[in-house]
This record gives C-alpha cells, structure tokens and sequence, in this order.
C-alpha cells in the first residue's frame, strides 16, 4: 500500500471510451464469459442480504402532491447497481443511471450511465467514465457467449423482436459468433422503427442479404436460428411481447434480455432447455419482490421461471445457470434438438469487468483526464 494519501482518478469521456476498445465486441464476449464462469463459482458480491439484488432502485408515485417530482412511467428510474468481481479483475464499482423513456424525443438515450471503480482494499475510486456504450456492449455480449456455446452452428436466419439500440449491438454480436447469418427478420411496435432498423442493418452489415420487416412477433420467431427479444416498457404481462412455445424452431437459440411473455405449458413441458445468467439474481428478486414478480416488478422470462419456482411449479433444478455450461459442469441441452431459452437479466459484476478492461486499455494508450479528489483528507 502506499504511504501516499493522494487519490486521483481517470476520467473517460464516451469517445475516449470508444478509441479504448468499449465497443470492441469479440473482446467483450471473451470477458463476459470469464464473468460468467467467476458468478457460477461464487467470486463476487452484489447488493442486498444474499449478495445477489440486482442493484438500488429509486422509482416514483403515479401522482403526487409535490409538482416537482417526477412521475411514473415506461421506464422511469434511478438505479444504482454496485458490485465485487474476484478472479484476475478483483475491484469494485458500481453503474448509476437515470432512465426515461421520453428522452428519446429529445435525441437521448432512454438511460444515461456513469461507472465508477473502486479499489477493493481502501475503497478508492480510481476511475469514472461513460458507461453507455459499456452498459449496451456488455449487455449484448453475455447472449453472445451464450450463443457461442449453444446457438446452431450454421444459424442462418435471426428474429428480432425490438428495433433498439439493444438489438443494434445484439446483431453485431451474434454476427460474431455466427458469421453465417445473412437473413434478419424485424419487428417493431412502429413501422417507422422498424423500417428505420433496417437501414441501420444495410449500412453497417453488408453480410446480410436479405432483411424482413414482419408485423407479428410470430413472424420473427418462425423458422429463426437466433431469437433476440429486446421490448422495455410498462410492467405487466399483457404489456409484454409474447411468443408461443410452438414457433420456436428446434434446436433455435432465444435471446431474453428485456420483457417477455410465454405460455406455461410449453415453459413447464421440458421442451426448452432454460438457461439462465445466473439464477441468484432471479431468487434474490423473488424475495424483494413476491410473486408474481413477473407481473408487478419485471419483465424478465428469468423472473416468470422463478414465479414458477415459488410457487411449486417448476423444478428449480430445470433452470442452469450459462457459467455451469461453460465449466461443462451442467449440459447445454438434453437433447440434441431442444430449443435454449437465455434469460439475461444484467449483473453490475459485468459493469465493473469491462469498465475495468476498457480503464485498462485507456491507461495503456494514455487517454482520459485526470482528477484529482485530494491530496490530504481534510478529515481522516
């Protein structure tokens, strides 16, 4: 340890973020599996009792006698999600954002990321940046070493349910991982996003021949290697986009990293194989919020399962969780044409990796601002 008192910490700006490799996807991939596989093994700690909360959430009243607070709506929120990650990373941090979904009428996105790091020891922080563009990698990411393991090997055909900004990065993700895929099927709750999407795809993904714009969530699942669900809004299931167990192609892979909703029969059948990011994340929701949790807190597939679970439906055995199925500690299928079901509920352990590796990244090319918190504590 140093006998300095002095901290100082590294800012980076988005753009200094992006020359530091954020948006480097193969990258991010291979550390989100090394993420996965530290959460199966137990290496970190998160909020909450069990160490498992998803994070800090400040929402708001539908009314409210004071005219300056803000009221509910589709996604607006505060959220604080802190976390430890052990193993080569071993630090400490936490993503704050403010999310709205009206932003997006004034050239924002719908949440608005800061990441701070910590060291573990003396709880310094040492960096803060822009987590944006690390929230929405990373988040595309864990589907794609998911998908690595588990996705068709000559997937040719993706369905994508929610023409955003979690799609555009999720694209580019399974493109990686499977760079046979020429056919991308779009649906949208708006022609105008969807048709907005596609431009996107023909700009940046040459690769891809032939693009759909579809009306029905069906539409995009049917006859699809890869499924990517990517629809935030209100709670609630009948707000939910909804897939039927019988469209799903044998042997696809399902991407759920946002709201969804699915028929029981086919989720208790054993049909699919359900794959979680890891299911404590899920049972420490289930006791902030009980069920159905599905219904009242989030949308989340992984959290309808857990429902399932508290209520003695569903085995709690069938849920694996991805970092297992990397150790080769749990099968990625039970049979060889079963569909995979990956539910992604989004951990601050993969915050603060990646923040760490792109801080690593920036360190070395020398880029970022220096701050300087003090020289001394005015109070020790």
């Amino acid at each position: 340890m140093s006998d300095s008192t002095r901290i100082d910490m590294l800012y980076l700006s988005e753009p200094e973020m992006i020359e530091a490799g954020v948006t480097d996807i193969p990258a991010c991939i291979d550390v989100m599996e090394e993420v996965l596989v530290l959460v199966a093994q137990g290496r970190y700690r998160m909020a909450g009792s069990t160490a498992n909360s998803h994070g800090a959430m400040i929402t708001f009243p539908a009314d409210s006698p004071f005219p300056e607070m803000p009221r509910d709506a589709a996604d607006r929120r505060f959220m604080a999600m802190d976390a430890y990650l052990g193993g080569r990373f071993d630090v400490a941090g936490v993503k704050w954002y403010g999310s709205n979904i009206d932003n997006r009428s004034q050239g924002l996105p719908r949440s608005i990321h800061l990441i701070v790091l910590n060291d573990p020891t003396t709880g310094a922080p040492f960096a803060i940046m822009s987590g944006n563009l690390e929230s929405a990698f990373r988040t595309a990411a864990v589907p794609g070493a998911a998908a690595r393991a588990l996705a068709p090997e000559d997937a040719g055909t993706i369905g994508l349910i929610g023409p955003g900004a979690m799609n555009k990065s999720a694209l580019e993700t399974f493109l990686t991982v499977r760079p046979t895929l020429h056919t991308v099927r779009i649906n949208g709750r708006r022609r105008v996003t969807s048709e907005t999407f596609a431009d996107f795809v023909r700009e940046h993904f040459p690769q891809i021949t032939t693009i759909e714009i579809v009306d029905t969530a069906e539409e995009a699942v049917r006859d699809s290697d890869i499924v990517s669900v990517a629809v935030t809004g209100l709670v609630g299931s009948e707000n939910y986009p909804y897939i039927d167990g019988d469209w799903i192609k044998p042997g696809a892979f399902l991407s759920l990293p946002a709201n969804l909703r699915m028929d029981k029969e086919y989720t208790l059948s054993g049909r699919a194989r359900l794959v979680a990011d890891a299911k404590a994340i899920y049972e420490a929701w289930a006791e902030e919020f009980p069920a159905p949790s599905h219904e009242t807190a989030f949308g989340m597939i992984g959290l309808y399962w857990q429902d399932l679970i508290e209520l003695g439906e569903l085995d709690a055995d069938r849920v694996v969780n991805i970092g297992d199925v990397f150790q080769g500690t749990a099968p990625g299928r039970e049979f060889p044409e079963q569909p995979v079901l990956f539910s992604v509920g989004g951990m601050g352990v993969e915050d603060v990796a990646w923040g760490k590796t792109v801080y690593e990244n920036a360190v070395a090319k020398g880029l970022g601002t220096p701050l300087n918190l003090w020289e001394t504590p005015f109070l020790a």
